[in-house]
Order: structure tokens, then C-alpha cells, then sequence
């Protein structure tokens, strides 16, 4: 059984913030992940969720309908 769940490491101990889904001695598998600092700018690629908002851009009404010219495929 593989399961993932989120724990912080300080001061040489690790604080689950989940309980762990067995008592039982079990091997598991530690990653130390890189926590990002949230003042920093991000240089990503890409559009940043609701960016574009009141500049003109707008979402058909049909969107989410299906192509004409796909019919065939349907």
C-alpha cells in the first residue's frame, strides 16, 4: 500500500499534519520539498488565472458545445 500524506520537519522532527493510515511498523519514504517563498514573483510561463479579466476577454456561450465539424465522429 502506497499512501501520501502531509508532514512539516522542525527542530529534527516530523509533525504530521495528517494521521497516518496504519499503526503498524511500516517502511516509508521521507522527501524534503522546497518551500517557496510566496513574496517572490513568479517568471513562469503561462496566464495567471483570472489576469485577463475585464480586458476584453470573453468566453462564447457555446464553448462546451460540440464542432460541427467533428459530427461525424460523434
Amino acid at each position: 500500500m502506497y499512501a501520501a500524506i502531509n508532514a512539516v520537519y522542525e527542530n529534527g522532527q516530523i509533525i504530521f499534519s495528517e494521521k497516518p493510515p496504519t499503526n503498524q511498523k511500516s517502511k516509508v519514504i521521507v522527501m524534503f520539498l522546497e518551500e517557496k517563498n510566496s513574496n517572490t514573483t513568479s517568471n513562469s510561463k503561462g496566464v495567471k488565472i483570472g489576469s485577463l479579466c475585464g480586458k476584453g476577454y470573453s468566453i462564447p456561450d457555446d464553448f462546451n458545445e460540440p464542432l460541427d465539424d467533428l459530427s461525424e465522429y460523434m
